[in-house]
């Protein structure tokens, strides 16, 4: 066994025990069952998708309150424009080229959607990641392209987001 798949079966371990810990609370009557489910669960996500970019736990720990941040910063704005008179929307389409590991540019578009103002919807085969925005003049693509280069620094890889301001608008 590698030094990467030894790597995945521990921070895959860790989260799926934390996940079983948090689904039973963390009782004690749940320990038996769940050493069972968590040894499952790692060895079927090995299987289905093998540890090729390992994931650094603590930069996704540390990625947290920047996603927090972004989404209370995207939610007050929604809401300014819900509640003024002149909401200043212009909405449209933005297509960002994000050069991510497999499953990166679905993790990207679950991150994005779950902030206020945006809303991924679909891929390309070029590897272009579609997105709605309220605004496109609101600084969309900037901040797309940074959190694009968020998760690739996440799964550890060099990332490149083609096009000023890392995405363009289709």
């Amino acid at each position: 066994m590698s030094k990467r798949q030894i790597k995945a079966v521990l921070h895959r371990t860790a989260l799926c025990a934390l996940v079983w810990l948090a689904l039973t609370r963390a009782d004690p009557g749940a320990f038996a069952p769940g050493v069972a489910v968590v040894a499952a669960a790692v060895w079927l996500s090995l299987r289905l998708l093998p540890a090729r970019h390992p994931l650094a736990l603590w930069r996704l720990a540390l990625h947290l309150p920047r996603f927090l941040a972004g989404s209370v910063t995207g939610g007050l704005d929604v809401a300014r424009r819900a509640l003024s008179r002149d909401m200043g929307l212009r909405p449209g389409w933005i297509s960002l080229r994000a050069d991510l590991p497999p499953g990166g540019r679905v993790a990207l578009g679950c991150e994005v959607s779950l902030m206020p103002g945006t809303l991924a919807a679909g891929s390309r085969a070029d590897g272009r990641l579609l997105v709605h925005v309220l605004d496109t003049e609101a600084g969309f693509e900037r901040m797309l392209g940074r959190e694009a280069q968020a998760l690739a620094r996440i799964a550890e890889l060099e990332h490149s987001a083609s096009s000023p301001g890392g995405g363009d608008q289709a």
